[in-house]
């Protein structure tokens, strides 16, 4: 498994980091390991700078519906000074701990999903469905321009795909964790103008009373869906998050700005009626005042749920974590992956990370991943993906 690990620690040091990732160097250093291990390889353009690289293992009836294992090769930025290790050499200490940006979220499953798929091709397993392997860009800034625009192309409807097996999370315990919905993801802008002047006035109509009541409401929002959360009686991913990520707006301490811009980040919870939460930030607008409006720079549509009654590839999942004696649960995802997109396609997906037992550092400081823990990590991989293949 040495060599299962190199490739891991490799691909940890491409620099995929925005705003200005290296995709080309992910593309080619995965596309030259999976034709070393006899796999079809082609890489779909989305644009001049967003490659999709698919890796293609045939199945013995390819006219049936194929198997999607999708993950992103865009990781997040970091903060050097906060890290113990460069956190793009991918150093693995005594431990065996592996650190790098990307080690959880998520070039562990890219590489994980690789290996595993070259053992099961070593041990003659063959499988009926064709399993596509796609590695996407952008996912991290909201797949706009990546997956969401590469489910609608025909390279992506040329693969027929049946059932996607996409990003999952990495647990703190024994269980793992299975996706079959998620919240949506909107990004919002709310500007709030207002009568400009000097400091020392208390002029009417300012931007700055504008952007309290805006606030004010947002957050009193945020603390009714906090109280659920610490209740206990939901989890993260049944409820609607807001968080106040940027404000905008002024030039000199007394200078009254013509506009302030307050930015939330919401993710809406699955079963929340968009319409209603649209209303409500409309009203919230007026109730600030004139001219108060919004500007969303990302507006998930809402998707059907992935059912897993009557799944048939769920249950080929399911009977496999029973054989292994593996412990998990359902959860709403509480984050956002392509997975949404691909359900919008009417296509059904479950997000799963075979990783568990593990310091949760997705985004954070010092993100590592155990060598053992990886390596188990294919293991699981190598009985999954053909029990669902050959459904």
């Amino acid at each position: 498994m040495d060599s299962a690990i190199s490739n891991f620690r490799n691909y940890l040091k491409i620099r995929s980091v925005h705003p200005e990732p290296d995709y080309d160097g992910c593309v080619n250093f995965l596309k030259k390991i999976a034709e070393g291990y006899g796999f079809q390889t082609s890489v779909f353009h989305l644009d001049d700078q967003r490659p999709v690289l698919i890796i293609t293992i045939e199945g013995s009836q390819p006219q049936l519906p194929s198997i999607l294992l999708n993950s992103h090769m865009d990781v997040v930025p970091v903060f050097e000074e906060k890290w113990i290790h460069d956190p793009f050499a991918a150093v693995m200490d005594s431990n065996g701990d592996i650190y790098a940006r990307g080690a959880q979220d998520m070039k562990c499953v890219t590489i994980a999903e690789l290996e595993a798929l070259k053992n099961i091709k070593a041990s003659g397993v063959r499988m009926k469905r064709t399993i596509h392997m796609t590695i996407l860009p952008d996912e991290e800034i909201g797949s706009e321009l990546g997956m969401a625009k590469f489910v609608h192309t025909e390279t992506f409807k040329n693969l027929n795909v049946g059932f996607d097996i996409d990003e999952g999370s990495i647990m703190d315990n024994e269980e793992f964790i299975i996706f079959n919905n998620e919240r949506c993801k909107w990004s919002i802008r709310i500007h709030c103008p207002g009568q400009s002047g000097h400091g020392s006035l208390l002029l009417d109509n300012t931007a700055g009373e504008k952007a309290r009541i805006v606030i004010d409401h947002f957050m009193d929002l945020r603390s009714k869906e906090a109280v659920k959360l610490k209740e206990h009686t939901f989890c993260l991913g049944d409820i609607t998050t807001i968080n106040l990520t940027s404000l905008q707006g002024g030039v000199e301490d007394n200078v009254l700005p013509p506009e302030i811009v307050v930015g939330f980040d919401l993710r809406i919870a699955a079963d929340v009626d968009h319409k209603k939460i649209e209303n409500w930030i409309n009203d919230v607008c007026k109730k600030a005042g004139d001219g108060v409006y919004p500007e969303f720079t990302q507006k998930d549509p809402q998707v059907p749920v992935t059912h897993l009654e009557g799944n048939i590839y769920w249950q080929a999942m399911d009977t496999t974590f029973k054989n292994l004696g593996m412990k998990w649960k359902r959860l709403n995802c509480f984050a956002a992956s392509d997975a949404r997109f691909v359900r919008g396609v009417g296509i059904p997906a479950i997000g799963f990370s075979p990783f568990n037992n593990s310091s949760v550092r997705l985004h954070d400081h010092n993100e590592y991943l155990n060598k053992d823990i990886f390596l188990k990590g294919i293991s699981i991989y190598e009985r999954l993906i053909p029990n669902v293949a050959n459904v």
